[in-house]
């Protein structure tokens, strides 16, 4: 896992293309993501530990959401005459792009925290379009509009859940 979770920072898109097709790496994706948003919240050292676990599952529970719309998204409404994919192979391969967001851990930093964070939220967002563009055998552009779409949706969705439920998420 550990060797995948290297080759997916390197955005390598052959570890994207073989966690695609390997069923039995959702598990690793799941861990990938729990390790990155203990880094994550590591980096940030606030929220005390409710926050700290709230984070954790919120992470968790927007991998699976931002994985279920850029799934739909791609093989709907944007999908290519190869495109063929399941959820579960855009979970494992978004999951794997989540292996940068293990450098957050020195988030706290003072002075290049800041700048650490922001490098990572950039490799995120290439990782994640290498990801897409694995799992739906789409070609760049197609890659990035899914990304982007997705997370336009994803951020809709949060927002109007952290309107109705306030606090509580």
């Amino acid at each position: 896992m550990l060797d995948r979770m290297i080759r997916a920072t390197l955005l390598l898109p052959s570890v994207y293309e073989e966690v695609e097709h390997d069923s039995e790496a959702t598990g690793q994706a799941l861990l990938v993501v729990v390790i990155a948003s203990i880094a994550a919240g590591i980096g940030a050292l606030g929220g005390g530990l409710g926050g700290f676990v709230w984070g954790v599952i919120g992470n968790i529970l927007a991998w699976g959401a931002f994985a279920l719309i850029c799934y739909v998204v791609g093989t709907t409404f944007l999908a290519g005459p190869r495109t063929e994919a399941t959820w579960g192979q855009l979970l494992r391969t978004i999951g794997f792009a989540a292996s940068p967001a293990t450098l957050l851990i020195f988030g706290f930093i003072p002075v290049f925290g800041g700048l650490i964070t922001l490098a990572v939220f950039v490799w995120l967002l290439i990782a994640v379009v290498v990801a897409i563009r694995a799992a739906l055998d789409f070609d760049i552009g197609s890659a990035i509009a899914t990304a982007i779409i997705g997370w336009v949706i994803w951020l809709v969705v949060n927002l109007i859940i952290r309107a109705v439920f306030g606090g509580v998420f």
